[in-house]
């Protein structure tokens, strides 16, 4: 059930964020807050998908997380040298990217056997801030401000 919860939880910030991006690609491109166009963003949301991915076999070993501030230079660093890795992208190629990552991590998810508490706990933390929770700063800066 717990798992239900999660992926449920996942999907309802999933289709938050998708409508808003939307709407946005029906003109508000501009309304993105961080400056980055809308297939900036989307591929950066993709972007920290990727990373749960790849930090997920670790979490699942019990092992530490490389941390950013030692491989890149800190977030900010990773964060502006994928964005200069994938900028030029149209918002379609985004949304595919994007969309086709999501899918293997729904995969990933639903796949996963029980984990003890510990490992649980960490899967879900770094979860929330790869995804769902990232999702909503994000839909943030795409709604329109009033």
């Amino acid at each position: 059930m717990a798992r239900e919860r999660l992926l449920r939880r996942l999907e309802l910030a999933w289709d938050d964020l998708m409508a808003a991006a939307a709407a946005a690609a029906e003109g508000r491109v501009d309304a993105v807050g961080s400056g980055w166009s809308l297939a900036d963003l989307l591929g950066h949301v993709a972007t920290w998908e990727a990373e749960f991915l790849k930090a997920l076999p670790l979490i699942l070993a019990g092992k530490p997380l490389p941390r950013y501030s030692t491989a890149y230079g800190g977030i900010d660093a990773f964060n502006a040298g994928e964005l200069a890795r994938w900028r030029g992208q149209m918002p379609a190629q985004a949304r595919q990217r994007l969309e086709l990552g999501h899918a293997r991590l729904v995969s990933a998810l639903a796949g996963l056997p029980l984990q003890e508490p510990r490992t649980e706990s960490r899967l879900r933390r770094r979860l929330r801030q790869d995804t769902y929770h990232h999702y909503g700063v994000h839909v943030q800066e795409l709604r329109p401000r009033t």
